[in-house]
This record gives structure tokens, sequence and C-alpha cells, in this order.
């Protein structure tokens, strides 16, 4: 495996499910569901081999909510609701969160990029049907939070927007 991507999930409490691989950039943003491992095992290579690929790691289904429970100083508050997302993109490593807010009653989805200095937060979105509530400082990061009902692309700032059912982390 990587050993970033290694580093990454043992830091966060992320257990892979034994397989990464690799896949190009716009096909692993578009996925929503769980990634399917590849054979190779929990050693296989996971180097990206062009720009525009992704290597990634497939997260067991109840890493999230050990990530969640750990980060945030509230077991239970956080139930994740899709498969937690950790890659290494253009030589920089990040894991992406979605999970139901109980307290807030409302979507979030956390973006973390990952570096020698340890885990920094670049995007927080908290969406429901009617609003969608963001802080998001990608910078010079080649992403943008996307606002799954109207398709705004949300590369900085902070504020509010129309409500959605989904947001997603993609390519700028």
């Amino acid at each position: 495996m990587n050993k970033k991507l290694r580093n990454i999930l043992v830091g966060a409490g992320v257990a892979a499910v034994g397989a990464i691989g690799t896949k190009k950039a716009v096909d692993y943003f578009k996925n929503r569901g769980k990634e399917e491992p590849i054979d190779g095992g929990e050693e296989a290579d996971a180097e990206a081999t062009a720009p525009d690929e992704v290597a990634y790691a497939v997260a067991q289904d109840n890493s999230g909510q050990s990530f969640v429970d750990a980060s945030f100083g509230s077991p239970g508050r956080y139930r994740p609701t899709r498969p937690p997302k950790v890659f290494d993109y253009q030589g920089n490593q990040y894991m992406v969160i979605w999970a139901y807010d109980n307290d807030k009653q409302k979507n979030q989805m956390l973006a973390f990029l990952y570096t020698d200095a340890g885990r920094k937060m670049v995007a927080s979105v908290g969406y429901t049907a009617d609003a969608t509530d963001y802080n998001v400082s990608l910078g010079d990061l080649p992403f943008a939070v996307e606002i799954a009902s109207n398709g705004e692309k949300i590369e900085s700032g902070q504020g509010e927007t129309a409500g959605t059912d989904e947001v997603d982390f993609v390519l700028a």
C-alpha cells in the first residue's frame, strides 16, 4: 500500500479492507458508492501512474464511524452516510467523510488534507433540503465542493446557498 495512505488510515483510525487501487480521478469522484476492492491485498501497489489518476484505499464500512466518534468528541453524534474516500492525488493525501449530524439534524461533508504537520480541514459543508451552509478553503488545491441540486461548485468562502440532498468533492 502507498505508505502515505497507510499512515493516514492508521492515524485516522480507519481500517482498509485489505485492497487499494488506482483509478481515473474523474471516475473516482463521480462514484458515490463504495469502491470495489482490487486484487493484490493490503500491500498492493497504489501509486498513481498519471497526473489524472488517484490512488485510493477502500475503507471498512464501520471505519467512518470510528473516525467521527474519535475526531469530534461526541460518540454517536455523527453517523456516516456514505463510504469515506481516502486517496492520494498529485502527491497530496486526502480524506472525505459524509455523515448525518444528529445534534444539528443535517448532513455533513468534511474534507481533510494531510500534510507533514498533520490533518487540516479544507471543507465543511452542512446540508438539508432547505439550505446548505459551507466553510470551504481549498485555496490552490484542484478541488471544489459541488452542490448536487444546482451543480454549483464552491472552491472557497463561507456562506449559505440552496438546499440539496447531496454534495460531492470533485475536481474544480
